[in-house]
């Protein structure tokens, strides 16, 4: 991790609300930015940040967020996102996001993250994946209904 990650760094991105985003509950014709889809554009504005800042061989991994979704965003319209470092503790990284579309705030809040080694992480994450292979407990044929 770099000297230049530090608190008030910030980073906008606007994503087009397409399709793909939207969710429909209340008719076909009324597709609005779904949560989980405004969160991980989210972590991928505050990603992106991070990684500006980072050493090779290191990527940041979210580990919390607080989300307020307060305004429908409907398909074809953008939202901006802009995501704030409001503190760096040794390899946690605490932000704050506003998002926007052209008309409402949409919504607001906060998102943590850590900085990891990206080998070990993906060892951890293999080594998980081998330990859950080998549990037949974790077999739900053998007992879920």
């Amino acid at each position: 991790m770099k000297d230049t990650l530090t608190k008030g760094l910030t980073k906008t991105s606007r994503f087009g609300i397409d399709e793909h985003r939207t969710i429909s509950f209340i008719g076909d014709d009324c597709g609005v930015y779904a949560t989980p889809y405004l969160l991980y554009d989210i972590e991928v504005v505050s990603r992106n940040l991070i990684n500006e800042h980072l050493d090779e061989g290191e990527d940041s991994v979210g580990t919390h967020a607080d989300i307020s979704h307060m305004a429908a965003t409907p398909s074809g319209m953008w939202a901006d996102i802009k995501v704030t470092i409001t503190e760096v503790k040794g390899r946690k990284v605490d932000l704050e996001f506003e998002c926007k579309d052209a008309i409402d705030a949409i919504a607001k809040g906060t998102h943590s993250r850590f900085i990891v080694d990206k080998n070990k992480a993906a060892e951890q994450i293999k080594s998980k994946m081998r330990r859950a292979a080998g549990d037949t407990k974790n077999d739900c044929t053998s007992h879920c209904s």
